[in-house]
Formats: C-alpha cells, structure tokens, sequence
C-alpha cells in the first residue's frame, strides 16, 4: 500500500477552501489560497498557479491553473484527476523526473533537485525533500533523496518556498531571503510539529505557513498547529500563520 493512501482517506470529502492571503509585492499582489492537505492556489499578474492540487480540495472552487507545480509521486501531491479538473489547453505542468513520467495529456517540464529554470516567466528552483531518518522499515525511506522537490517561486520579487513531504534536510536549511514559506508537519511521513519549527527557525522566512500537518493517528491538526505554534513562541522575526486546510465539508 503507498503510503498516502491513508491520509487521502483522511481527508477525503474535505472541500471547502478559505479565503486569500494578499502578499504585497513588485508588479501587484500575490494572492495565496490554502485549499486542503498540500494543495495552495497562487494567483499572480494574471496567472494562476496550483501547488499540488488534488481531488481532496474542492477544485471546482480552484481557479483554472496556468501552471501547475507537483512535488512528488504520492496521491496527496499528484493527481492526474485534479490536473485534469484544473488545466487549460496551455496549462504547464512544472515536476521532477519521477512525477513526469506519470502524467498524461499535459505539457510536463522537469526540473532536478538543485536546479533553477524560468518556465512561463516564472523563476523556480527545485529543493531536494526527503527523508532522513523515517521511512516504513530499516533502510527504508518515505521519501528518498533525489526523487521529490521542494520548490523556491520568485514571483514579484517574493521568495515563496513550498516543502512538499521532507524532514527538516540540510538544503533547506540552507535557504536564503525566503520571504513566505510553507512547511509540513505530519507524522509519520515528515517531521513533527518542534521540528518544522526548528527548520523554520534555521532559515528563517518571513512568513511561515503551517500545511500538510494531518496525519495517520497521533495528535489531531489542532494539536500539530498549537505544537508549531509553541516551538514558535518567543522567536523573532518570523510571522507564523496557521489557516485551516481541513475545513468541515459544506
């Protein structure tokens, strides 16, 4: 069984987005909205971009997506349903090697860990994301080195980091002048809530998001949210935010 499956279940019937957040920035607003699980629609200088988009976010509430970015294989990050739900006859679709060779009847560019491209007149940078130390059995990893990607967007000036599934690796540590970040927080697939935090602490964006924080079992998001909230407490210099992705289905 992949490991998503449980979580998909999880979250399955969940639909109903909130509302934007307006970022300030060259060129105009960005306008960042939390659907559910891993799924962000960001909006742009007339471009609508989607994060992960998947049936579990009510896509018809999405709106349709320029471009569409897929971190990894897993059902809660790709979703040819979504995809297809959401893209226009121009759509790209922006995802690592792994991911595209799973996608069908869209325009796929492929960017490794590491590497910067601008696709669509967007600059974006793939991030390694992968386990280090948790994974289904000895010597086994949810989410092996050089598959997935995290992703850096330069939009407007605007650094916007999305973390995809990861622990807390050395390469986004190493981030720079990240101004907004989203960072996941589930047990067993990434990391806990103290280590999100502790990540977040070492590159420090100037906003940080809370998403992805559902897991299997364990502490309920409301206790994965207060737990963030509480490594948080007393740092300087980062704006924590923690909308709901699991809102209540109409």
């Amino acid at each position: 069984m992949k490991v998503w499956c449980g979580v998909a279940a999880i979250v399955a019937g969940l639909s109903a987005a909130v509302l934007a957040d307006t970022i300030p920035a060259k060129g105009g607003n960005i306008e960042l909205t939390p659907m559910t699980h891993a799924h962000v629609q960001v909006e742009f200088g007339g471009k609508v971009i989607h994060v992960d988009p998947t049936m579990m976010s009510n896509v018809k509430a999405g709106k349709p997506a320029d471009m569409i970015i897929i971190t990894d294989i897993h059902g809660d990050h790709l979703d040819q349903k979504a995809i297809d739900a959401l893209k226009k006859a121009n759509t790209i679709v922006v995802a690592p090697k792994a991911v595209a060779g799973k996608l069908v009847g869209v325009k796929t560019e492929v960017i490794g860990n590491g590497e910067t491209r601008t696709i669509d007149g967007v600059m974006i940078t793939g991030v390694a994301g992968y386990n280090l130390q948790r994974g289904p059995a000895a010597g086994q990893f949810f989410h092996e080195k050089g598959r997935a990607n995290a992703y850096v967007l330069n939009l407007g000036g605007q650094r916007i980091f999305f973390s995809g599934d990861t622990e807390c690796v050395p390469e986004i540590k190493a981030l720079t002048n990240i101004d907004v970040a989203f960072v996941t927080m589930n047990l067993p697939y990434t990391m806990p809530p103290d280590e999100a935090a502790a990540c977040v602490k070492a590159f420090k964006p100037r906003i940080a998001y809370a998403y992805h924080y559902r897991g299997m079992g364990g502490p309920t998001p409301e206790q994965n949210i207060a737990a963030f909230r509480a490594g948080m407490k007393g740092f300087q210099g980062v704006e924590v935010r923690t909308p709901n992705f699991y809102p209540a289905a109409p």
